[in-house]
């Protein structure tokens, strides 16, 4: 398992009429929790499209338990469970900054595509390589 946490301040322009953080944002706020896992382990998506890859999001779901609100400095957690092969699932937790209540949840699951082509393929080895390595480095075990 890899996990990142990714502080994230809310903006006046991520809020509602009824102050709260808009639902979609949160999307916003996993895709930069999984910008930073992916830069920790390595692989920036730059780096990811040099290899001539791109990983589209092909599904996504979020829970909200609990509103943030302007100002609130939130934690996203960002959990990557398992090696991919053709698709990744990313977890993600948020959490309000020294605060245990969830505020939201979900998931994104991405497939590796070939840029040239624009048709799925596999995981590749550099790829597998950066998040085994990391994955190994926390003890974690390979499901």
């Amino acid at each position: 398992m890899i996990r990142q946490v990714t502080p994230v301040r809310v903006r006046y322009a991520d809020t509602d009429q009824m102050r709260m953080v808009y639902y979609g944002k949160f999307f916003e706020y996993f895709e930069q929790g999984r910008a930073d896992l992916l830069r920790s382990v390595g692989l920036p998506y730059g780096q990811i499209e040099e290899m001539g890859l791109y990983l589209p999001v092909i599904e996504a779901h979020a829970a909200y338990r609990r509103p943030a609100r302007y100002d609130d400095l939130l934690m996203v957690i960002t959990i990557l469970r398992q090696m991919p092969l053709a698709r990744v699932r990313i977890d993600y937790e948020v959490f309000r900054d020294h605060e245990s209540d969830l505020l939201a949840e979900g998931y994104t699951v991405h497939v590796f595509v070939d840029a040239s082509s624009g048709k799925p393929t596999r995981a590749p080895a550099q790829f597998l390589g950066a998040i085994e390595s990391r994955m190994n480095a926390s003890g974690a075990t390979k499901h």
